[in-house]
This record gives structure tokens, sequence and C-alpha cells, in this order.
């Protein structure tokens, strides 16, 4: 079967729009603060306007069928186009120096990743900087997942898209209706931001910053508008902001149920137990970790161990402390996180701990299965077999992406990279986390890297972004196949 174009440029055109029509709302932030970046921000608004009009407007037709294939590549498409059309104000305005810098932020932004090539943030203008927060939320659950809630309205079917964007290898839906779906996990994902934002404000957060932090905070994205990161904020903040990078890291399901009182489908949960259970454990260990290598009173260590688990392992990638600059037990422990990931089906990135446990329960099973050869031994999550296929699927997803942190380490260390920067920069880019190791730390960014090496890392980006697969099945002699 043929590719499709129309549908592909219809639904491109519509992501295009949506990304013009949100600069808009950037310009009046800028004209209210004096920022001086209104014109390059409307001048990127019409450009994407324009391309999105014809784009969508190309062969239009009211009922446009996507398949599976069609699906994969609108998906990979629309993120590259979005980045392209997102980098346009960062350009136009000079803050980024160039395409490299600029296609670098927009595509960190998108995929939540939050790591930067911006040297004194507080400089940049703040409709820029509201821009750049803008990103991350649009990416955070994915605008796909937005789209299809709007494809009725285009005669378009989008199932294809939401199997190919969802994040995490869950089936559990929250309405079977895609389009119902896509509107809750929004409803929620709005809500919280709202809520997160008023919160934020009344504890003591100007309203710039406070609308900037519940936007990147929701897409465990982590952009901030102050240099120092969280750490420029009062203790009480950075606690609402742990339990707000808790919710976020946890899936919608999850949350859902919670609203409707359905307390005991989040209890028998065996990830979101797990993810407590990480959660807790990973806090203990850095706290206990900070207070042995610090002498800080128990309270800062905390605050500091819970803060810096709950932002690595959900990927939000906000900062306290600089955990390069403790000890090695510190640094490695950091280091682990990088590659867990928080819940399927929430907005952040990593490998995802439904996979972890699935990987985890196979390897315990093996020895039994070892000792009793005969014997039906099956994984279960929330007391449902695991399909095969499923498990298939999750160990080629484990192995796939170690190899491609081992290559991507090992293509940095060829561009001049020393080792802790190669392996720190591809594991945070890969897994959409922000800060890694080396000299890409909590308190450092990525401006000083070679233009190459940024071009590798926005691709890892976007890979991980969009969970390996959906990137690499396009690369298949299978997918270009026309029977």
């Amino acid at each position: 079967m043929k590719l499709n174009l129309q549908p592909i440029s219809n639904v491109l055109g519509v992501l295009v729009i949506i990304i013009g029509l949100s600069m808009l709302l950037c310009i009046p932030v800028s004209l209210y603060h004096g920022a001086g970046d209104a014109g390059a921000l409307f001048e990127s608004s019409c450009i994407a306007l324009v391309f999105g009009i014809l784009s969508w407007k190309y062969r239009f037709r009211s009922e446009a069928a996507v398949n599976k294939r069609e699906g994969y590549l609108i998906v990979v498409l629309g993120w590259l186009a979005m980045a392209v059309f997102s980098s346009l104000p960062y350009y136009l305005s000079g803050i980024t120096h160039g395409v490299t810098n600029s296609f670098f932020e927009a595509m960190s932004g998108l995929t939540t990743t939050g790591a930067t090539i911006l040297t004194d943030i507080e400089y940049v203008p703040r409709g820029i900087l509201f821009w750049r927060s803008m990103t991350q939320w649009i990416g955070g659950m994915g605008i796909i997942v937005l789209t299809v809630a709007l494809f009725p309205l285009l005669g378009i079917a989008g199932i294809e898209l939401f199997v190919a964007e969802a994040p995490g290898p869950t089936s559990d839906k929250l309405h079977p209706r895609i389009k119902e779906t896509a509107k809750r996990l929004w409803l929620i994902y709005v809500g919280l931001t709202a809520l997160l934002f008023v919160v934020l404000m009344l504890e003591g957060m100007s309203g710039y910053d406070a609308i900037n932090h519940a936007l990147t905070t929701m897409a465990t994205g982590g952009f901030s508008t102050q240099n120092a990161s969280m750490a420029a904020y009062s203790p009480l903040i950075q606690y609402t902001v742990i339990l707000f990078m808790f919710l976020a890291g946890t899936n919608y399901t999850i949350i859902y149920y919670s609203l409707k009182g359905r307390f005991h489908k989040v209890i028998s949960s065996d990830e979101f137990r797990f993810y407590l259970a990480i959660v807790a454990l990973s806090g203990l260990l850095l706290t206990l970790g900070i207070y042995a290598w610090m002498g800080t009173d128990v309270e800062q260590a905390f605050r500091a161990g819970l803060f810096t688990a709950v932002s690595l392992i959900t990927t939000t990638g906000f900062a306290t402390v600089d955990y390069t600059s403790y000890s090695e037990v510190v640094l490695l422990m950091c280091f682990i996180l990088l590659f867990v990931g928080a819940c399927a089906g929430s907005t952040s990135g990593g490998i995802k701990l439904v996979r972890h446990m699935v990987f985890l329960k196979n390897s315990i099973y093996e020895f039994k299965r070892i000792l009793h050869p005969r014997a039906m031994i099956r994984i279960k999550i929330n007391k449902a077999v695991v399909a095969p296929r499923i498990l298939t699927h999750i160990l080629v997803f484990l192995l796939i992406y170690l190899i491609t942190f081992v290559v991507g380490s090992v293509v940095l260390s060829m561009f001049g990279l020393d080792f802790m920067t190669a392996i720190g920069a591809v594991a945070t880019s890969l897994g959409n986390v922000g800060p890694g190791i080396g000299t890409v730390g909590p308190v450092d960014n990525f401006e000083h890297l070679p233009a190459m090496v940024k071009w590798v890392l926005s691709v890892l980006m976007l890979m991980g972004r969009l969970e390996l697969f959906t990137v690499l099945v396009l690369f298949t002699p299978y997918f270009w196949k026309t029977n």
C-alpha cells in the first residue's frame, strides 16, 4: 500500500498552525514587559501560519483515513516540523546565535528534555522565555494527542496517531473512544497546570515566574526563568514543585481514577506502588549521601535529596543543588536515575517503570523456569498476564535503548568530548531529563558543545521522546514496502 501524502500534509499543516497560534499568545507577554521581542514572535507566527495553512489545504478532503505507516510518519515529521518552526523566534531574535543552537533549544523544549544552550537565562527577553516554556507545555502531553481530539472537525481518523505517540507500553484507557480519551488527558493536564500556577502565586512567586514554572513542571520539562533554577526559591515552593513533579510523572489514568474517587484502582496499580517505592528509596539514599558529604542539617539534606530524586526520575530536570559536586556515590546514583523514567502514560520521558518491572519479573522468573522447565510461569502486571508479544517488545526496547546509548556515547567521544560528558549528555538527551554529568551538569549548559554534537543530541532527544521504535521503524525496509 502506497503512502497517502494528502492526510500527512493535512495533519502537518494543523500542527504547524497550532505552533503559529501559540506564538501569538506570547506577544502580549512581550508587550506587557517591554521585552522588545514581539517583532520576532510575530514574524515567526506569520511564517508558521502561512506554511501551516498551505500544507493543511493541500488536496484537502473531508474524509481521509490514516493507516499505521502513515501514522508513524506523521508523528516523526510532525515533531520535526514543530521543532523547525518553534526555533524561529530564537533565530529571528538573535538570542541563540545560529540555526544549530535555535533548533537544539526548540527540540529540547518540545521533547521536554530541558537541555539548554542559554548561558544567562535571566537576560533573555521575557516573550522568548515564555515561548520557551510554552514549547515544553505543548510537547508535554504531545501535541499529537491534542490534535487527535480535533480530528473529528477535520474528518481525519486519529487512532493510529495516538498509538504512535502515547507514551509507554500500556493499553489502559480512560475511555474507549480515542477522542474522549484525548480530551480527558488534556483536561487533567490543563487543570493541574492551572492549580500549580495558583499555588505558586500564593506561595510568593511572581505571576510571570509562576506561569512559566507551572507550564514546565507539569510537562516534566525543567526550563526555568532563573539561572539558579529552583534553588532561587523558598523551601515551601520547592516542596510544592516536588509534589507536582511527582503527579506529572504519574500515569494519567491513575490521576483520573483518583479524581473519580476510585482509590482501589490506585492502590492496586503495580506500577504506581513501584513508583512510590523507587521515589522513596532514591530520595532516602540521596538524602543520606548528601548529608554524609555536606554535613548540612537533616531538613536541607532531605529536601535536596528528595527534590533531586523526583526531578531525575520524572525527567523534569529542575535542580536545587549541584549533585556533580558531591561524592562519587551520589554522582553514580544520579547517573543511574537518568535511565529510570516515571510511569507510562505520564508526561515524563525515560525508559518507564513498567518496562523495568516486566524486565525484573521476567529475570526472576527465569530462575524458576530453569528449575521447573515444564511449568507455565507467566508475568502479571495488575493481575493481567503480560502477552508474549509485549514482553518481546519490552526486551527489544531495552536492548535497543542500551545500544543507542553506547553508540551515541562513542560518537560524542569521537568529537572530542571527555568520557563523563559524553555518557552524561547521551543519557540525559535519550532520557529527556535535561541535566547530566560532566560538563553538562545541573549548573552547566550545552552551549559549549560542538555543533555536530548538538545535532546528534537533538536526534537522540527526538528518539527518546518518541520511544525509539517510532523513529527507527522509518529506517527499516519493511516500512517502505508497497505490498
